[in-house]
């Protein structure tokens, strides 16, 4: 109210101080929202709800969410809609906290004039399992050639990320030491990431090398897996 100078005008350095304050009160209430997530994950109690549909309407509304603050960063956010995806059964809420802590991160750590690219296609992910291993002929004869789940990646052009931090930059309260100073979170977005993507049945990994910008990417079954939905809760 204050900000539509409803209760009457502002002076330029008021304006300021209440874009301060609503920014602090935006960030503090970002951290508690990662906090929440990060204790329910923690405790097992987060509850999945899997509905059946596309997933483009999903991706392209996390864009839309994303899309001012890309602009205000200077940065270039790209989606097309994937017809290939098939449909099929996902958390849409917990699908888009995955992708927007994905697009916060590339956000952070993109310079200006810089450019995102968000992507989603099916895409055979094969798993080995005592339930597999048998005679490999046999294997070889069954329609194995059909996506079994959908891929989704984060393309940025940062800085990058050396090899040897690949697996810890999802690790709880991680954040590389060369950006430590920089960064304005608390090293929770990416862990929060893989424990959903974990909790839905799926893996993520990123490929990134110092100068060449980062690609994240995570993967998710077209069928959710018995561990996940049977009573509804993670495992």
């Amino acid at each position: 109210m204050l900000q539509n100078e409803k209760l009457g005008p502002l002076n330029e350095r008021q304006r300021e101080i209440l874009a301060d304050m609503r920014s602090s009160g935006q960030r503090l209430q970002h951290f508690i929202q990662d906090f929440l997530s990060y204790t329910v994950l923690e405790t097992g109690e987060m509850k999945m709800r899997y509905e059946t549909g596309n997933v483009n309407p999903c991706l392209s509304e996390v864009c839309r969410l994303w899309s001012h603050r890309f602009q205000e960063k200077g940065l270039a956010l790209y989606f097309l809609t994937n017809e290939k995806l098939p449909d099929f059964t996902f958390d849409s809420a917990k699908l888009q906290r995955v992708i927007s802590n994905l697009l916060e991160n590339a956000s952070k750590f993109t310079p200006a004039g810089g450019t995102v690219w968000l992507h989603a296609e099916p895409y055979m992910w094969e798993r080995r399992s005592a339930n597999n291993s048998g005679i490999p002929g046999e294997r070889r004869r069954q329609n194995d050639s059909l996506p079994n789940s959908v891929k989704v990646s984060v393309s940025d052009t940062g800085p990058g990320i050396p090899a040897e931090y690949h697996i810890e930059v999802f690790d709880d309260f991680f954040r590389l030491p060369q950006n430590e100073a920089q960064s304005e979170g608390m090293g929770l977005g990416l862990a929060i990431a893989r424990r959903l993507v974990s909790a839905m049945g799926g893996k993520i990994w990123v490929e990134s090398e110092p100068g060449a910008g980062s690609k994240f990417s995570f993967i998710v079954p077209l069928k959710p897996g018995a561990n996940s939905s049977s009573k509804g809760k993670t495992k």
